[in-house]
C-alpha cells in the first residue's frame, strides 16, 4: 500500500480510537510493528526520535522504514519524532517520511512558533504533515537532556497552533518519556479544555506504562495520536534475555526473531488498547 500522510491517518480519528506511533530503531521492530497491523487491520505510524539516531542512523534506518512502510498491506505512515534540528528534519523528508515533529518546546514560546512555521513551510514542500510540541513532556527521549514536566497552557497552546498551522500537536497533561518512576496523574481537565479550545489533532507522548484506564481517558477528550516506544525497546529486550535463557547456545537469528516478537506483542496490545482493530477499513 502506498506511504500515507499522517494527518490523512490523524483526520479519521475520533473519541473511539487513536492511531498508534511506535517507535523502531532497526528492521526487526518494523517488522512486528508491521505484523501486528496486518494481523489487527489497523493504521500505523513507524517513528524514529531524533534522540536514537546514535544507535540508528537515519540515513541507513529511514529507508528501511520506507521499504517497510511501502510492504505494508495497512494504511502506514512514517514520522520523524522529536526532530531537534532543521538538518535532521531536511534529512527525514528528504528520504520520504510523510512527517516530521519539530519539537522546539525547550525553547521560549516565541522562538517555538518561529522556528515550526520554517519546519511547517520546508515540509509543504514536501508533501509533508508537521507535528508541534508546546508545554514540556517530562523524561528524557533517548540521548536528549531529561526535563521536567510542564503542562500546556491552553492560551499559549491556541496560538501556538493558529500561528503555526501544524497538522498535529503534542501536549504535556502529566506524561513522561521513559519509565515511571511514581504513577503519574494526568491534568485530564486541562486536556479537555486544550481539545474544547483547538481544532487541531491533540498527541500523547509518554504512553509507556499508563494503563487501559488513562488511555481511555485519554482518547474521549480529543487525543488522536498516542507514541509508544519504551515499552516495545523493554518488551523485546525481555524476549531476547527470554531466548537466552531457554536457549543458551542461541544464535544471533534466535535474538532477531525475539526482536521481532518483542516489538509484536507490545505494538499488538497497545493497538488493542487504543481501539485499532479493523480500523483501516476507514481508509479504503
Amino acid at each position: 500500500m502506498p506511504l500515507v500522510n499522517m494527518k490523512e491517518l490523524l483526520a479519521k480519528s475520533d473519541a473511539g480510537f487513536a492511531v498508534g506511533a511506535f517507535n523502531v530503531s532497526d528492521m526487526e521492530m518494523a517488522m512486528g510493528a508491521i505484523k501486528a497491523a496486518e494481523e489487527l487491520k489497523a493504521p500505523l505510524i513507524l517513528q524514529i526520535a531524533e534522540g536514537r539516531l546514535r544507535y540508528s542512523p537515519l540515513e541507513l534506518l529511514g529507508p528501511v522504514m520506507i521499504a517497510a512502510a511501502r510492504k505494508c498491506s495497512m494504511p502506514t505512515a512514517v514520522h520523524l519524532d522529536h526532530g531537534r534540528t532543521l538538518e535532521t528534519v531536511r534529512l527525514a523528508l528528504s528520504l520520504g517520511f510523510t512527517s516530521v515533529m519539530f519539537d522546539g518546546s525547550h525553547f521560549p514560546l516565541a522562538e517555538n512558533i518561529e522556528k515550526t512555521r520554517e519546519v511547517v513551510t520546508i515540509a509543504e514542500k514536501f508533501g509533508a504533515s508537521v507535528e508541534g510540541e508546546i508545554g514540556s513532556i517530562g523524561g528524557a527521549e533517548g540521548d536528549m537532556a531529561s526535563a521536567d514536566i510542564k503542562v500546556t497552557s491552553v492560551a499559549e497552546a491556541k496560538r501556538f497552533a493558529e500561528e503555526t498551522k501544524v497538522d498535529a500537536l503534542a501536549v504535556a497533561i502529566g506524561t513522561a518519556h521513559g519509565n515511571y518512576k511514581e504513577t503519574p496523574h494526568l491534568r485530564i481537565d486541562r486536556l479537555k479544555e486544550i481539545h474544547e479550545a483547538l481544532a487541531v489533532p491533540l498527541v500523547l507522548h509518554g504512553g509507556t506504562g499508563l494503563t487501559r484506564e488513562d488511555f481511555r481517558h485519554c482518547l474521549e477528550n480529543g487525543i488522536t495520536k498516542i507514541n509508544i516506544a519504551t515499552a516495545s525497546y523493554d518488551n523485546s529486550a525481555a524476549e531476547i534475555k527470554a531466548v537466552h535463557k531457554a536457549k543458551p547456545d542461541a544464535s544471533y537469528f534466535d535474538f532477531s526473531d525475539a526482536i521481532c516478537v518483542g516489538t509484536y506483542e507490545n505494538v499488538k496490545k497497545h493497538m488493542e488498547i487504543f481501539g485499532l482493530e479493523g480500523k483501516a477499513a476507514l481508509y479504503n
